[in-house]
């Protein structure tokens, strides 16, 4: 912007030599080229703004450490979510990683997801760097296949904060059978997993989360013995009580743990799906895979929605400043 006054500011003080000289004719043309090179370079720093605010807008992938794994995936899209960057894939064996199956993955490049119709064809870098994971360099082949035009797993809609949670029941790890209604009167925060999950950023995160927020609660006076914590399996011909009792004393780190804060629970197929729903999570089986997007839920103690998330974006700290503001 200095440039471009500076150049006006010449262009001002030619005109006013004009009546002083007697060539106007040639200040005339100098005006005119001195005009076209404002105009000129000022489409130019327009074009400039215009791709710098371009690429901001775009989501950028995390940067990878020197630690980092890295794997070739090739397999055919099943959903898409841009919004949450989510890619559900049927992939091929992952080559000293994992067995064929469907699975969801992190993908940040925005401009892919117009490729990405159920049935197309993907090949990409999954990216393994402690906890998270995500894929990058896309290449997709489109392909449509309506068989896959129904499956999404990030589709409901979650409820609304103050929707009355209905008394769904459930079985625990110790076999017995739990209800919603029996948390009334305590901040209640809710999670879906399965044992089985084999991604890092998923299931397993989930439940490392709940293990540091029931650490740090039994370190704070006002949350101790008032926030309980619920860990829902979608696996429930597999996770039976005593996986998840084995489960949950790995996350709770005791060969004797004390599930008073928190439970792990399952039921029948028809419970779980009930529970899920509600929280607005589509889920189905592939073999022995459960294809899920991810809910947590804050319950305030009168048994109403606080807060859903619907990621692995929250944080344990994030999560612990919101139940501060939960009523006891």
């Amino acid at each position: 912007m200095i440039m471009f006054e500076r150049e006006r500011d010449k262009i001002n003080q030619m005109r006013e030599r004009d009546g002083k000289f007697s060539c106007p004719q040639q200040n005339v043309r100098k005006i005119h080229t001195m005009k076209s090179q404002i105009l000129k370079s000022s489409l130019l720093f327009i074009s400039a703004a215009i791709l710098l605010f371009s690429a901001s807008c775009k989501s950028k992938a995390p940067v990878a450490s020197a630690n980092a794994k890295r794997y070739e995936l090739k397999g055919k899209v099943v959903s898409s979510d841009k919004l949450t960057h989510k890619v559900t894939i049927a992939h091929e064996q992952i080559e000293g990683y994992m067995e064929a199956m469907t699975m969801p993955f992190t993908l940040h490049d925005d401009w892919v997801y117009g490729e990405l119709t159920p049935g197309a064809l993907i090949q990409a870098t999954l990216v393994i760097d402690q906890d998270k994971t995500w894929l990058e360099n896309p290449v997709v082949t489109k392909v449509s296949d309506p068989n896959l035009a129904s499956k999404s797993d990030e589709s409901e809609a979650a409820p609304n904060a103050g929707t009355a949670i209905p008394d769904f029941t459930l079985v625990n790890q110790d076999g017995k059978k739990i209800s919603f209604k029996q948390y009334r009167g305590q901040p209640l925060l809710v999670t879906f997993i399965y044992t089985r999950c084999p991604l890092p950023d998923y299931c397993p995160l989930m439940s490392r989360n709940f293990a540091e927020i029931g650490r740090q609660i039994q370190k704070n006076p006002e949350f101790k013995d008032k926030v309980r914590l619920l860990s829902i399996s979608l696996d429930p011909e597999y996770d039976t009580p005593k996986v998840l009792r084995e489960y949950g004393s790995k996350y709770l780190g005791s060969d004797k743990p004390d599930f008073k804060q928190w439970e792990f629970a399952s039921g029948s197929a028809d419970q779980i799906k009930n529970v899920a729903q509600f929280f607005g999570l589509k889920y189905w089986r592939e073999n022995d895979q459960i294809i899920h997007g991810l809910r947590t839920a804050i319950i305030d103690p009168d048994g109403k929605v606080f807060k859903v998330y619907r990621g692995n974006e929250w944080t344990p700290d994030q999560v612990l400043k919101e139940l501060d503001e939960v009523t006891f």
